[in-house]
């Protein structure tokens, strides 16, 4: 066999693309995709294994996701060919009003928390698509927290770095750093607490959450920290089915959740850049960065005058997602020159993780689950186990503002899963990253379906991450404007976007910039292909 098409394959991609016919399951961690495709095995479908892998990483990758947080889900009906979004994002509590925070709203504890909507979501997923018992699809993760499982190399860097805000509260010190020391890596780390809140939820469902004996102890300690959730916080909250957001993009079809999510700047992004023939740009080239950057730029700001709860704003404008508006829109983008405003040292975060997976029925689901921050407001609700978001980070406090603080509406949210179709194709894609997200998958899907790349070598590609003054979806907005960069994108890539004035800061060679999963199913074939980025814990599994 030559040698030469081996050693070709081998530069463009550090991990193979995983191949099966009968399922697939990409996520931030090798365990939770285990737990996925024991799920499979078992009999369930594509969203019975997504709740089993949701559920998983809440255990696994407890710094990203979980019960005290938030999802948005794609599912894709293999029968039918039809999209559906499910919403699981949790709104403002009751008491939370803007007078109430005229000091600002706290970073981390109980302040920080908005109403968790992800297990409503798993419910909803479960009653409507599933196949198992809730009960079957919780025991991977009720096994793994209560047997515990080896802390990784890269969860216990995070829990080193953020040792300081995790210490500050008993029952989160009690969990994540027993006896007061950070795990190292390879040591079992074990949640009986969390084990126990699942073996409830299993049992009692939506109502053992949100009415019952779980969803009261999250109001009992919420409340004695200061917290507002209380009880008609949580009683009055159920997650929501609706319908998604679509864009035609060369050809394919492509999925995104509506608002709350701000996945619509995604699709902006593509309707921008589909009135540019890419012929005469080449891939990593200055030329096509920084256009892609432009746009970006332009599809944030739209972001920002429009984007808000729905229910109190009301829906998007038609004309945002129509390709006389995209015309419209490039024609601001200069093709020498960044728009560019004064840079100062906030920071932002974006700890959130993405996970896909496919049955042999044709069914896949693409989801995105974050508790917002890294260990969200590092609080863990009593003895749940259940560590809350700070979700609460992302309002505005400025009432004119579409994203205006609120009791009982939903902040608007980074959360951004994907799907997209083509004749026999289905392709569900994302990532974490905050503000990152749309940025990380529009190049990902250009990357895939402008060039042609594999699935896994689009994933490794060195990506680029834009950050504009104003745009950030923390509250107060950030300052800075700058273009950080993966240190393997050429040196004349660098140099033609600084040329072009872009304040390029050049991170490590992988970033790390997001975290991209993905699994694509071709019909005709019956062949799954699936891709994990080495940038994180990420694993991909086909069988």
């Amino acid at each position: 066999m030559p040698a030469q098409p081996v050693r070709i394959f081998a530069e463009q991609a550090g991990r193979p693309v995983v191949m099966g016919r009968r399922g697939a399951v990409s996520a931030g961690h090798p365990l939770a995709s285990l737990a996925g495709l024991e799920i499979l095995q078992r009999g369930g479908n594509a969203v019975d294994a997504a709740v089993a892998v949701a559920a998983a990483l809440n255990v696994v990758e407890p710094h990203m996701s979980g019960l005290g947080g938030d999802l948005f889900a794609l599912v894709y009906e293999g029968k039918t060919g039809r999209v559906h979004a499910v919403n699981g994002t949790g709104p403002a509590p009751q008491a939370a009003t803007i007078e109430r925070f005229a000091g600002g709203i706290p970073e981390r504890g109980p302040l920080s928390a908005s109403v968790p909507g992800a297990f409503s979501a798993w419910v909803t997923l479960v009653e409507r698509w599933g196949r198992l018992d809730l009960d079957v699809i919780l025991e991977p993760a009720i096994r793994l927290a209560s047997e515990g499982f080896p802390v990784s190399h890269n969860l216990a860097a995070y829990l080193e770095a953020y040792r300081p805000l995790l210490s500050a509260h008993q029952p989160t010190a009690s969990i994540f750093l027993p006896h007061g020391q950070v795990p190292k890596p390879g040591q079992v780390l074990v949640q009986p607490e969390l084990a126990r809140t699942f073996e409830l939820l299993a049992r009692g469902r939506h109502e053992a959450f949100y009415q019952g004996p779980v969803g009261r102890e999250i109001v009992r300690a919420c409340t004695a920290a200061g917290g507002l959730l209380d009880e008609a916080s949580l009683s009055g909250f159920h997650a929501e089915v609706a319908e998604p957001l679509s864009v035609s993009y060369r050809g394919y079809r492509v999925f995104a959740p509506p608002p709350n999510s701000s996945a619509h700047v995604l699709l902006q992004e593509l309707l921008m850049l589909s009135t540019f023939d890419l012929a005469g740009y080449r891939p990593l080239s200055p030329e096509l960065i920084h256009l892609m950057v432009e746009i970006k730029k332009l599809a944030f700001e739209d972001r920002e005058a429009y984007n808000g709860d729905p229910r109190f704003t009301g829906s998007l404008p038609d004309f945002l997602l129509s390709l006389e508006y995209a015309r419209e829109r490039v024609t601001l983008v200069d093709p020498l020159q960044a728009r560019t405003t004064r840079a100062t040292a906030r920071q932002q975060e974006g700890d959130t993780t993405y996970f896909a997976v496919a049955d042999r029925d044709g069914n896949v689901v693409s989801v995105t689950a974050s508790i917002n921050m890294a260990f969200g407001s590092c609080f863990v609700a009593g003895s749940t186990g259940i560590l809350l978001n700070n979700r609460m980070t992302y309002w505005h406090l400025d009432p004119s503002h579409p994203n205006a603080l609120a009791p009982g509406k939903r902040v608007r949210h980074t959360v951004s899963p994907v799907l997209v179709l083509r004749d026999d194709s289905v392709l569900a894609i994302g990532t974490p990253g905050s503000d990152g997200q749309v940025q990380t998958i529009f190049q990902v899907l250009v990357h895939l379906l402008d060039y042609g790349f594999p699935l896994q070598p689009a994933v490794e590609l060195p990506r680029w991450r834009s950050f504009t003054r104003g745009h950030e979806s923390n509250w107060p907005h950030g300052e800075r404007d700058e273009l950080q960069v993966e240190g393997r994108l050429p040196n004349q890539t660098i140099e033609g976007l600084q040329a072009r004035g872009h304040r390029v800061v050049r991170l490590g060679k992988w970033g790390p910039i997001g975290s991209c999963q993905a699994i694509q199913f071709e019909r005709a074939e019956g062949v799954f292909q699936a891709a994990a980025d080495p940038r994180s814990d990420a694993y991909a599994i086909a069988w």
